[in-house]
């Protein structure tokens, strides 16, 4: 089956002894790839999933990898879009918009 699950994750590690954090977004991206694929943006990261336990479970791993590195404090902002009508990949909808933006010009 398709996902029909997207998800947008920002995982902000905070309590940590500098104000770069690529090392510690690196270690929470490890963990979520170990069990769902994910795509990192600038911002954010992305994964879908026909199953929200995987999604929940691959963030709950990435929480506690930091954790384990030493972060006292983690923030995390997750943003779901689950449609039940018609199953989707994250590209189609992308290529969706970028269809309509093309008829725009």
């Amino acid at each position: 089956m398709k996902p029909t699950i997207h998800a947008e994750l920002s995982i902000i590690p905070l309590g940590t002894r500098d104000t770069s954090i690529g090392e510690y977004i690196a270690i929470a991206i490890d963990a979520i790839r170990k069990s769902i694929d994910c795509k990192i943006t600038p911002m954010g990261t992305l994964i879908e999933s026909d199953d929200i336990d995987i999604i929940f479970s691959a963030i709950k791993d990435a929480r506690e990898a930091l954790f384990r590195k030493g972060v006292k404090r983690v923030e995390i902002i997750l943003r779901i879009d689950e449609r039940i009508d018609k199953p989707r990949y994250m590209d189609e909808k992308v290529k969706s918009v970028e269809k309509y933006l093309r008829d725009l010009e």
